[in-house]
């Protein structure tokens, strides 16, 4: 597993406590067999790719597939980068992943990323993948299954299940000591990410890729009960604040320690909307 580590965004929207926003760190996992490899969520910025495009050299394995668990550009805007050394990859998604990836234009990817990313830190060519085939593909004849999970982070997620090493490539569904991103997932979102973390659970993973985790992370299944918590932390507090600032303390208090939050504080005025247009 290769880990992009947090960088600065250019968002100047701050809580109290806070300098600066960063982007949380983001996992990219490598999967290699004895001569051939795969990668699943490649990362966002140009230089974040470059790194992952140096330890896959290194590794001295022919890339075959790159997988995309969701169409958040965080996760797979590298692709092309590692397709420059690597042209005969595939780069594939579920269907609806790949839909909601090839929908994101370039006005929305300006108005978006690049704002938050200045100076030619967001690559200039992207590939978005293209429909998985089935829900199976193999490395070396170990079976790598896409497990669709519906709404986590945001709609159309899903986790990538090596049944051969008891992996589960969760994606976002599973987050690991990081502050959760919650901006897309009002109303009923919530609930549709606990109907999804149950899926990632049945899988009895022996270890969990959470797509943005501690460094030192462990991949330990706890991170599942633990990203429900905090989703429970959120069902209860909300409703007991009156305001961003309000929910965003009141969740700190109650995870003092997670990584990045910057990510809460865009969570929290994402709950309480009619602050950001007053």
């Amino acid at each position: 597993m290769h880990l992009s580590p947090s960088i600065p965004t250019a968002v100047t929207d701050l809580p109290p406590d806070l300098d600066v926003r960063v982007w949380s760190p983001i996992a990219t996992t490598l999967l290699g067999g004895e001569r051939e490899a795969v990668v699943v969520d490649p990362p966002l910025t140009v230089a974040q790719s470059a790194s992952v495009v140096e330890r896959v050299l290194a590794w001295g394995r022919e890339l075959t597939t790159i997988y995309v668990t969701h169409a958040h550009g965080d996760h797979w805007f590298g692709a092309a980068a590692l397709l420059e050394h690597f042209p005969a990859a595939r780069v594939v998604a579920l269907p609806a992943v790949a839909e909601a990836a090839r929908r994101q234009s370039p006005e929305d990817i300006a108005a978006f990323w690049e704002p938050r990313f200045p100076g030619g830190q967001i690559p200039t060519t992207l590939t978005p993948p293209e429909p998985l085939d089935g829900e199976e593909f193999d490395l070396e004849g170990h079976e790598l299954v896409a497990v669709p999970l519906g709404h986590t982070d945001t709609d159309h997620t899903s986790a990538l299940h090596v049944p051969s090493l008891g992996l589960v490539v969760a994606g976002d569904a599973v987050y690991d000591d990081v502050h959760l991103y919650l901006a897309e997932s009002d109303g009923g979102g919530r609930r549709a990410w606990r109907d999804a973390l149950d899926v990632v659970g049945t899988l009895h993973p022996t270890t969990v890729v959470a797509g943005h985790q501690r460094p030192g992370s462990t991949g330990n299944p706890t991170a599942i009960d633990a990203t429900r918590r905090y989703l429970d932390d959120v069902e209860d507090l909300l409703p007991r604040t009156s305001s961003a600032l309000g929910f965003y303390r009141a969740m700190r208090a109650r995870h003092p320690d997670r990584v990045n939050p910057g990510a809460l504080w865009g969570s929290a005025r994402a709950a309480f909307p009619a602050e950001v247009t007053a």
